[in-house]
């Protein structure tokens, strides 16, 4: 039996510029940092010729054109396994739709499976590339590529997109103290909310490539964000690295309308009078994860759970996809 799994993810600066419709005009800029929870995947062969995908759903058959869940699809297919008997399984420490990269996290984790199975592994950036190419190319999703990247490398990582669709990634250069004291500062509360990413990604995508000018001078305002927070993050500035997380919040709810809600509105107006110095809803937007930095978590925590969130501590996972 082969086990693989890749981290989730949490975006630090710069979310949404990595998207085809707006870096191939003018270039992205993104800080992401894996986080330690997983995406796992087991391969395993059957003795009876057949193709066996368990995931939310158990699915059988004989090629895999045959299946439905159409990343296992077209990772077996891109990889010349259409009809290899083999049994696919997924399991994960978070529900998918939820803002952590899940989606991706998934495709990165399978291909390392499979490549392993083949007997043939290969480095990070080629399980990157290969997941953009299901995600995005094969399959048409709406999404950016922050989340392939950073689950199959792992660490705090700083991207650029440039606008041939290339990527230029490597570490952000972190103190020791800064990178715990941000690792202590950040805390994750799930908001009960889950959504598609590629929903909520869909109105920005048209709207860049539209060449729609206020989207691409909100998308330019958060690229140079991203930019300030590496910049803050990098002289261990944590005060300005969470001022500048609020800035960001105000211009991603102006991207679309189903970006927050009330009550999500309501929790982060209740955490920053609470201990909370920034935050910012993770990912797409519409629900998952309330992410804040607090001088004062103690305080924070016990606000929000009383407010009904539940909290998933974490840590910063520094290995990327790999086999276990």
């Amino acid at each position: 039996m082969i086990i693989a799994r890749s981290p989730l993810r949490i975006t630090l600066g710069g979310g949404g510029t990595d998207l085809a419709s707006y870096y191939e005009k003018r270039g992205g800029f993104l800080l992401s940092a894996a986080i330690d929870k997983y995406v796992y995947i087991l391969l395993n062969k059957t003795f009876d010729g057949s193709l066996l995908a368990k995931y939310s759903k158990i699915e059988r058959a004989h090629k895999a054109d045959e299946l439905q869940h159409p990343i296992i699809r077209e990772a077996l297919k891109m990889m010349n396994l259409e009809t290899v008997p083999i049994e696919i399984c997924s399991m994960a420490d978070i529900p998918a739709g939820t803002g952590l990269g899940s989606s991706s996290t998934f495709t990165t984790a399978l291909l390392t499976a499979l490549h392993c199975y083949t007997g043939n592994p290969v480095r990070s950036r080629r399980i990157a590339e290969e997941a953009c190419e299901i995600e995005i190319n094969r399959l048409g999703e709406p999404i950016g590529k922050q989340d392939q990247y950073i689950s199959a490398y792992g660490s705090i990582m700083e991207m650029e997109f440039q606008k041939d669709g290339s990527v230029e990634i490597e570490p952000v250069h972190l103190s020791d103290e800064t990178f715990y004291n941000l690792e202590d500062g950040l805390s994750l509360f799930f908001t009960g909310y889950s959504r598609s990413a590629s929903n909520i990604l869909k109105e920005q995508d048209t709207k860049s490539k539209s060449s729609d000018e206020e989207m691409l001078n909100n998308l330019d305002d958060v690229k140079r964000m991203g930019i300030e927070s590496k910049n803050a993050l990098e002289r261990g500035d944590l005060v300005t690295f969470a001022e500048i997380m609020n800035e960001h919040w105000e211009k991603k709810k102006k991207r679309s309308g189903g970006m927050s809600n009330p009550k999500i509105d309501e929790w982060y107006q209740l955490a920053m009078k609470n201990g909370a110095l920034g935050g910012k809803l993770i990912g797409a937007g519409g629900g998952g994860f309330l992410m804040f930095f607090a001088n004062d978590k103690p305080k924070l925590r016990q606000i929000m759970k009383n407010a009904g969130l539940e909290e998933v501590r974490f840590r910063f996972e520094m290995e990327g996809a790999k086999i276990l």
